[in-house]
């Protein structure tokens, strides 16, 4: 039986990507999503397609009931996951003074206290298991740089940078590691109301990353060969920063 993993917010964009990737390098990829069944399936069948495996995990990460119901279900029909991509995550842009306040918590609460709500249920048991194991996160320049109108959101990404360091810290004597990937400007739908002349200006690569490109690093994290890597954020970004 192949080892598994689970990807959150899978169904589109970065997460379609991590998902296919991880699938491609050999894992069972558990595809999170929250209402884009049709999209997650067509992931799934593509997935199959190409030799690998997977299942569909349908579950709002904002709702600590359905995650917690969800990963406990996943634990006793599969068991202890060998990784966790904690990719789930909206924007809700303004500038502060007009920002609502639902804004704010609706940001906060699927991508920092999703986070939480996904990690929770499993982290004791892969910490038991005694197998190792990895959690990455999935943060973003905005968490690093700050920007403008992005005050909810860069907030709820920082914040995912000191859960995770702090997570590292306590984890790593069991083996199991905890990193962050901060993208920069990536071609996905997020970014498609953007400019994209005046955007590639402030990369210095000139370009818009690939979702392929974070799948990549992500990949690369999940795998033995980062088994001393822990604690950090790297950041795929064309060298904004």
């Amino acid at each position: 039986m192949k080892p598994f993993v689970i990807v959150t917010g899978a169904s589109r964009g970065i997460g379609s990507s991590v998902a296919e990737r991880l699938a491609g390098d050999g894992f069972c990829v558990g595809i999170n999503f929250a209402k884009s069944h049709d999209r997650a399936n067509e992931l799934l069948e593509k997935i199959i397609s190409q030799g690998g495996e997977g299942f569909l995990l349908p579950f709002d990460v904002g709702s600590r009931e359905a995650a917690k119901e969800a990963m406990e279900k996943t634990l006793t029909d599969r068991g202890v996951p060998w990784g966790i991509v904690s990719n789930a995550g909206i924007a809700m842009d303004a500038p502060f003074p007009v920002l609502e306040d639902d804004m704010w918590d609706k940001v906060i609460n699927t991508n920092l206290t999703g986070f939480y709500n996904v990690i929770k249920p499993v982290v004791m048991p892969m910490a038991s298991a005694r197998k190792g194991g990895r959690i990455i996160a999935m943060s973003s320049i905005s968490g690093i740089t700050g920007n403008r109108g992005q005050v909810n959101y860069a907030a709820s990404k920082a914040g995912l940078t000191g859960a995770v360091k702090s997570l590292a810290l306590e984890l790593a004597k069991r083996k199991i590691t905890a990193n962050v990937v901060a993208p920069g400007i990536i071609e996905t739908d997020m970014v498609e109301a953007l400019n994209k002349s005046e955007v590639v200006r402030m990369i210095p690569m000139r370009r818009y990353g690939t979702p392929e490109e974070v799948a990549a690093l992500t990949a690369f994290l999940m795998s033995d060969d980062a088994g001393y890597i822990t604690g950090q954020v790297i950041s795929v970004n064309g060298g904004m920063v």
